[in-house]
């Protein structure tokens, strides 16, 4: 097989926000100085950088688990968690590495404001999502959640309620949502709550996808974020692939000679990006 010479390029708006950034840092220095970390659920969504950090000493727990420790450390990562998390760990004498994003901690406190002055409250987020589980521990479990606009015609909304919104759904949607609402009769105050790092990235990366012959589009499979911006980049280029690791890269997905742009969800490591980007070199 002869030399592809694949042009490639990485967008330098993908990869980690500072939220992430930000608990992996935490999780590093204390990895460093302690050998071991307990963390509350995947640190990130991405395996592969879940991986290399277990291979530091990062221990993953759920919250079963975490009812079992005493007299450790735990990280929350940035997705953030409920008041009963917090409680929970006042009894255990266990430290929290409190890595909460700020996005994410600012809208838990605007929701939990809402529900004291006895706001009915709807939430716009994924089913079992640790940033919505956590967005409804501050209503007590009493915020109706829904991910898609078929759902609300099910659920029995009060005639007047709050929006708001998982800091990592779509902007568009959300204010489609809300009109929606609004036309069907109901009366909606929307609190636009959507993290500005990730709405950007949907505006920027149109332009980024259209300039190449193909996307390779880097994201772990259970990253809500990272299937956003996959059809983000499908939707103005046809040619968008969607992996994981290197391993579901193969020679015969590209022609030689072609420009291949690489971008990834708010969860993919840039040094993954890095590896897809050599591998396609490579051929």
């Amino acid at each position: 097989m002869g030399a592809y010479n694949l042009q490639v390029t990485i967008d330098a708006d993908s990869g980690f926000c500072f939220g992430v950034v930000y608990a992996i840092d935490m999780a590093e220095d204390i990895l460093a100085e302690d050998g071991y970390l307990y963390c509350l659920g995947d640190i990130v969504h991405n395996d592969e950088e879940v991986e290399r950090l277990k291979a530091k000493g990062l221990r993953i727990i759920d919250h079963s688990q975490l009812n079992e420790l005493h007299n450790e450390k735990v990280l929350i990562r940035a997705h953030g968690e409920a008041p009963e998390t917090y409680r929970l760990a006042m009894e255990h004498n266990i430290t929290l590495i409190d890595a909460s994003c700020p996005v994410v901690l600012k809208l838990q406190n605007r929701i939990k404001a809402s529900h004291d002055n006895d706001e009915q409250i709807v939430i716009f987020g994924k089913h079992g999502h640790a940033e919505v589980i956590g967005l409804q521990g501050q209503t007590n479990g009493e915020a109706m959640v829904f991910q898609d606009i078929a759902e609300l015609d099910a659920l029995d909304l009060p005639q007047k309620f709050t929006l708001y919104s998982q800091t990592t759904k779509s902007t568009d949607k959300f204010y489609q949502i809300k009109d929606q609402l609004l036309a069907k009769g109901f009366e909606v105050k929307a609190n636009d709550t959507i993290c500005r790092q990730v709405s950007n990235r949907d505006k920027d990366l149109p332009e980024f996808a259209k300039q190449f012959d193909q996307v390779v589009f880097v994201s772990g499979k259970k990253s809500s974020n990272g299937k956003v911006l996959f059809e983000v980049c499908r939707k103005h280029n046809a040619n968008t692939h969607f992996v994981s690791s290197v391993d579901e890269l193969h020679p015969e997905m590209f022609q030689p000679g072609q420009t291949i742009g690489i971008a990834g969800a708010t969860s993919t490591p840039m040094w993954l990006m890095e590896l897809v980007k050599a591998r396609l070199e490579s051929y």
